[in-house]
């Protein structure tokens, strides 16, 4: 059996009049993350590590900013197509490790939806996914509120 590691990363700015989805789950909260899609910070680290562990490029080699198709997607579309490719290439997802970065707000009480639709999305069982949130003690611009970033590892292996 041959196994492949991934890593990926995402970062969205913080701005008024848009929702905020994370994971897949809309959070109420007084600003939302800025992107083409619904800009889902958590789902687009995934996507990163999942095509960086298959040496498939990254979220927008496949589905770009500027490709109409794209605005204003639900993110967890994008992660089935990814998770797609991926099987298609002859890989199993064996686990999801990941952490999102935000000083607001609080993201606790979302963890165990985010994980369920994530999941979901995935063909996982939710055992197979991890989903963490950290502040960064008012450091940084996730600190001071400007933005929310995420990191994702995930381990393939063949089928």
């Amino acid at each position: 059996m041959k196994f492949r590691v991934g890593h990926g990363y995402d970062v969205h700015k913080l701005v008024e009049d848009r929702k905020l989805i994370i994971g897949g789950v809309e959070i109420s909260h007084y600003k939302g993350l800025l992107g083409h899609s619904d800009a889902d910070v958590l789902a687009h680290a995934i996507c990163d590590a999942l095509l960086g562990a298959a040496a498939l490029g990254d979220i927008g080699k496949h589905f770009p900013d500027n490709d109409d198709r794209y605005k204003d997607i639900d993110s967890l579309v994008l992660l089935e197509k990814v998770c797609e490719l991926i099987r298609n290439k002859g890989y199993e997802i064996s686990n999801v490790d990941s952490t999102i970065l935000a000083q607001a707000p609080k993201l606790r009480p979302y963890i165990d939806e985010m994980r369920s639709k994530l999941a979901k999305a995935m063909k996982l069982d939710i055992d197979e996914l991890s989903v963490k949130a950290t502040t960064e003690e008012r450091l940084g611009f996730t600190g001071r509120e400007e933005g929310i970033a995420a990191h994702a590892v995930v381990l393939l292996m063949t089928i």
